[in-house]
């Protein structure tokens, strides 16, 4: 795997990649918590991934801008607590350009064409990825793999993106496939859960600075 960058910002060369298959794991970092390790060192593990690369989001369509640190903070907050050498922190997202998921997508495979790609979300993205511009196309371009969470496994299992691809879902034996496969393909992952949240730390944070 491609060594580190001073950064961990620029992931290097698209030959270094070529051949290998890595988790990408969107948000906002806004901030990143064990809950995001948490995951990713699950992907690591469950589906056979040789890397992780979170994409901290400049601005989530989806969030408001007012309650967003700036990007650097961010990135800087999450590679602290990444904090594992095949878990890349990136604002790659800023460099192309992109805000949308769809398009990230798009761009990455365009400029690493020889990566094997797999998107990375809790069960409440799942609920949730109707409202993502051109949600459809992320399942049509990369596999999909989705770790459960607390209380939102049944909303998110019996929701319209879970329905659509239906006959598309793999079974979770046979997750270390799904970075290989062609998509649409998608996976449920049934983990260990974690607490943590980027709400309720701010929430937390917010209540402690008013003390």
């Amino acid at each position: 795997m491609p060594p580190l960058t001073r950064g961990a910002l620029s992931l290097g060369d698209r030959n270094l990649w070529a051949g290998l298959s890595v988790g990408l794991l969107g948000g906002s970092f806004n901030p990143a918590h064990a809950g995001h390790r948490h995951i990713s060192l699950l992907a690591l593990d469950r589906l056979g991934l040789d890397a992780v690369w979170w994409l901290a989001s400049p601005q989530n369509p989806l969030k408001d801008a007012g309650d967003m640190a700036p990007l650097a903070r961010r990135l800087a907050g999450a590679r602290a607590v990444a904090a594992h050498p095949r878990i890349r922190v990136t604002d790659v997202e800023a460099r192309l350009g992109t805000r949308f998921t769809a398009d990230t997508l798009a761009a990455l495979q365009a400029r690493y064409p020889a990566t094997f790609f797999v998107w990375l979300m809790g069960a409440d993205n799942l609920a949730q990825i109707p409202r993502w511009q051109r949600w459809t196309r992320v399942f049509e371009r990369a596999p999909v793999a989705v770790f459960d969470r607390p209380t939102y496994a049944i909303g998110a299992l019996s929701g319209k993106a879970a329905q659509r691809y239906a006959r598309h879902r793999i079974p979770e034996r046979a997750a270390r496939t799904l970075a290989r496969r062609m998509a649409p393909a998608w996976c449920f992952l049934h983990i260990p859960l974690h607490a943590a949240s980027a709400t309720h730390i701010r929430a937390r944070h917010g209540r402690a600075g008013a003390a």
